[in-house]
């Protein structure tokens, strides 16, 4: 029996890549509005590291209404505008970066005619209903990956989801990760989808998307600090897989009415 500790070391390309790495996040709302803010701060120091940084692009087909001010992060001058052109043109005047919007959602019927040039290494859903994530698993699951050059391959799955006062982020890897031998380290390769792992729970769960009327009715469903203390926490979580080069962990539960987080082990 292997007593030692487990780790999943970073897959290579991540940490010594020749172009920015690619990055889809499916979902501008909530949790996703905040994930962009926390991706621009990791490419700000990735590129003052030396490291080429990241190019990511947002899907989400939505618009802009009164009741997302507040809780998301959008102005009364973007109401109308669409979710994922509103945060990308901020973040690119406040960072300098040259992100892309999408204004489309991210679908399997999608992915079967995404251009390589529109691939990622690292996808990220903040997406509201448990079919969006069943479809997004299946499309990632029929990723070729053989003939795909490493700007383009497929490495990591970062699903982001919660209710009104908890939520979890479960990092999966999308085919095993070459891992280096160790004698310190029972290295793991393979990290199962949240759809593979925690299947009967999301099948049990009822999709609720309906849009609400105003952010008082927003805030009965989801509190005002989950996506954003959700989306800090992830992004602390991918920043170890840059800085460390490695994670004993795979994600975590967190609960802002306990105000406790249970961090989920890789092995």
């Amino acid at each position: 029996m292997n007593t030692l500790p487990p780790i999943h070391y970073t897959d290579n390309y991540l940490l010594n890549p020749t172009n920015p790495i690619l990055v889809n996040l499916i979902g501008a709302g909530g949790t996703g509005s905040h994930m962009l803010t926390a991706l621009a701060k990791i490419n700000c120091s990735l590129i003052e590291l030396g490291h080429p940084g990241l190019q990511v692009y947002l899907y989400d087909d939505d618009v802009v209404t009164e009741a997302n001010m507040g809780r998301q992060l959008f102005a009364a001058t973007e109401v109308g505008l669409h979710k994922s052109v509103a945060l990308i043109n901020r973040v690119n005047r406040f960072f300098g970066t040259n992100w892309k919007a999408v204004t489309k959602p991210f679908q399997r019927k999608i992915m079967r005619n995404l251009p390589m040039r529109g691939r990622a290494n690292i996808y990220i859903s903040c997406v509201d209903t448990v079919s969006a994530r069943f479809d997004i698993a299946e499309a990632l699951s029929n990723l070729d990956t053989n003939n795909s050059f490493d700007n383009i391959k497929p490495l990591y799955w970062m699903d982001m989801g919660n209710a009104r006062k908890s939520g979890q982020v479960i990092l999966s890897t999308i085919y095993r990760v070459k891992q280096p031998d160790s004698q310190k380290y029972r290295v793991v390769s393979y990290l199962p989808f949240i759809t593979e792992e925690f299947a009967e729970q999301l099948l049990a769960e009822a999709d609720n998307n309906e849009p609400s009327c105003s952010l008082a009715e927003a805030l009965l469903k989801q509190d005002l600090f989950i996506n954003p203390a959700l989306a800090d926490l992830g992004g602390s979580l991918l920043w170890s897989l840059f800085r460390e080069g490695m994670t004993a962990y795979r994600g975590f539960f967190l609960n802002l009415a306990s105000f406790k987080s249970e961090p989920i082990a890789v092995g």
